[in-house]
């Protein structure tokens, strides 16, 4: 987890984050680079670095460099939990796939943002930031939740009835899995405030949205994906949704 916290911030820290009004060659190579990386660490299938690379290149053309250091950072809180535990996970039958997150899970988990940083780059207003930040938090708070409850417990606490299950489980919760999400939560938030994309007071309504994100990811998935109405993504997708909703509502 500290990686993915210094790598974040030491992007943000090497230079001025907003630089809206850089060549498109730029953008296309930050692109480029980022995608091939991303498969080569395995964190995603060739047709989940192309997602990848579109959202990452929306982002950057709307928030420079701050933008892909959003990206950056949420990709390693992923890349580090997915592979944390990753035997017991095997053994509960919920590890992700070797060869990493497909397009539809990762447009699951960076979509919001995206249109979010589309609409940016549209109509410049300052809460489309603001929601593109608490997403992009919640989609790294939710993943965090997820990866590291399984790896550091066996059992889980249906969000609905509080009953014990299986980790791993639609719904299930753990109080490990939930601190390690408000963490990442944070430092992505925290990403997004050194990067001037928002205030001190908009990054605690970034990680409260997040947070708030998050928890309905978790009702979403127990009441629909437990019962095969929603699929994994489309809750991902929701979670997404939520926060980004919440954070403009109350901005």
């Amino acid at each position: 987890m500290r990686i993915a916290c210094n790598f974040g911030l030491i992007a943000v820290s090497s230079t001025s984050l907003l630089h809206r009004s850089s060549p498109l060659w730029a953008g296309i190579s930050l692109t480029v680079v980022f995608a091939v990386l991303a498969r080569l660490l395995k964190g995603v299938t060739w047709p989940g670095a192309v997602a990848g690379g579109i959202v990452c290149f929306l982002l950057y053309t709307s928030a420079g460099l701050g933008g892909f250091a959003l990206l950056v950072c949420v990709f390693l809180w992923a890349w580090i939990t997915t592979r944390l535990g990753y035997p017991q996970k095997l053994r509960l039958g919920t590890a992700e796939k070797r060869e990493g997150r497909t397009a539809s899970q990762v447009l699951a988990n960076l979509g919001v943002a995206a249109v979010c940083a589309a609409l940016f780059i549209l109509y410049r207003r300052e809460m489309l930031s603001l929601a593109m930040v608490a997403a992009l938090s919640e989609a790294a708070a939710d993943t965090v939740s997820s990866e590291f409850g399984q790896a550091q417990s066996r059992q889980a606490r249906l969000i609905t009835t509080w009953e014990i299950v299986p980790a791993g489980t639609d719904g299930g919760i753990t109080l490990t899995g939930t601190l390690a999400g408000i963490t990442a939560a944070v430092v992505v938030s925290l990403v997004g405030r050194l990067s001037a994309l928002i205030s001190w007071k908009w990054m605690a309504i970034s990680v409260i949205s997040a947070v708030l994100g998050m928890t309905a990811d978790s009702f979403l998935g127990a009441w629909l994906e437990g019962r095969r109405w929603f699929n994994n993504d489309a809750v991902n997708f929701s979670g997404t949704l939520v926060a980004a909703a919440i954070a403009s509502l109350i901005a």
